[in-house]
């Protein structure tokens, strides 16, 4: 049976009474009714754009330990939107060829312990830093949107070994990232594709607050907090396994489409990063950010994945505001209910 995001209390008040306290140890939520008056003057436009739209049913989901917060609102998807840039994306891609990463070898810096290559990819030293350890992943592929599982594999081993590597130049630089954006609405200033990796002395901030909700979680339920997430996820039907990891369309998503996996190492991750990324293409999404967040060097820990779709790449208009930036409350169009459908479809 295929649910929605604005059944969310029906789904919940009619969960058995265990799985329904296990739901409400970590979220709270609400379902209100906006209303608003149309002008005559403006109706046959707005219902011929938004269809009914004088009453709007609002959904807001926030995890009481996070204080993750997302506003659901699928009449938000439907909204006129003036800013679109002109042209065809893959042309775009096309057009870009013969830049800085399609000749890295001679055309990026190398760190100062040498480059590290695999079949599909190589590094190159960051010539503008985010951190005093940081590498680009320069795809052997130009065009950005991947989803070959044999190439992110190979990306991921790369990244693997220059962390290996990085530790062994600075052993103080313990904790590892794996990020990939992909297009400008991502924050790529490059079209090539391209993947970054860093390492620091130190955990990176939203790292070190997850490891501090984790401590404090299992010393008050003596129960493991990424654990208990997925379950709840699992209990909604927005959660299931493939190939070992877990995965879940997150129910307090960051932007558009966000999935969540959880896995024991990087090498279990590629399989499911390329389901997600074809069902991604089949959607229609195009410009992603993909991160890791990795246990520190020599650890065993859950590799925690998120990747989140970052709209429309010919938009001028951005996907990220006010309530985002300031109040800490995402506003969100798609549904998590019918993003996990569409993932399942892809298996």
């Amino acid at each position: 049976m295929n649910f929605s995001i604005t059944e969310l209390p029906e789904i919940v008040e009619n969960l058995p009474e265990d799985k329904k306290a296990f739901f409400q140890r970590i979220y709270r939520f609400y379902s209100e009714v906006g209303r608003l008056k149309l002008p005559e003057t403006m109706r046959k436009w707005a219902i011929e754009r938004f269809g009914e739209c004088e009453k709007q049913r609002i959904v807001r989901v926030t995890n009481k330990l996070t204080l993750e917060s997302t506003l659901f609102n699928e009449l938000r998807a439907r909204r006129p939107i003036d800013a679109r840039v002109s042209g065809d994306i893959e042309d775009m891609i096309e057009e870009s060829k013969g830049g800085t990463f399609c000749n890295p070898l001679k055309k990026t810096p190398e760190d100062a312990f040498g480059r590290i290559e695999g079949k599909h990819c190589i590094t190159a030293s960051n010539i503008a830093k985010y951190d005093y350890l940081h590498a680009v992943i320069v795809f052997r592929d130009h065009n950005p949107f991947v989803y070959d599982e044999e190439k992110i594999a190979d990306y991921l081993d790369v990244a693997q070994r220059w962390f290996k590597k990085a530790n062994e130049y600075d052993k103080d630089a313990k904790y590892p990232f794996f990020m990939w954006n992909c297009l400008w609405r991502a924050g790529a200033s490059i079209i090539h594709g391209h993947a970054q990796a860093l390492i620091s002395r130190e955990p990176y901030g939203r790292q070190e607050f997850y490891n501090r909700i984790r401590k404090s979680y299992i010393m008050e339920y003596n129960s493991e907090y990424f654990d208990d997430i997925y379950l709840i996820h699992e209990n909604l039907g927005l959660g299931f396994r493939y190939n070992n990891v877990r995965l879940m369309a997150y129910l307090t998503p960051l932007k558009e489409k966000e999935v969540v996996m959880l896995s024991n190492s990087l090498s279990e991750l590629p399989s499911a990063i390329a389901l997600v990324l074809r069902c991604y293409h089949r959607l229609g999404v195009r410009s992603f950010n993909l991160a890791i967040f990795m246990p520190a060097i020599h650890d065993i820990d859950t590799f925690v994945t998120r990747i989140v779709d970052r709209g429309d790449p010919l938009s001028r208009t951005t996907d990220i505001g006010g309530m985002e930036l300031y109040a800490g409350t995402a506003v969100v169009a798609s549904d998590p209910f019918r993003l996990a459908e569409e993932l399942k479809n892809e298996i």
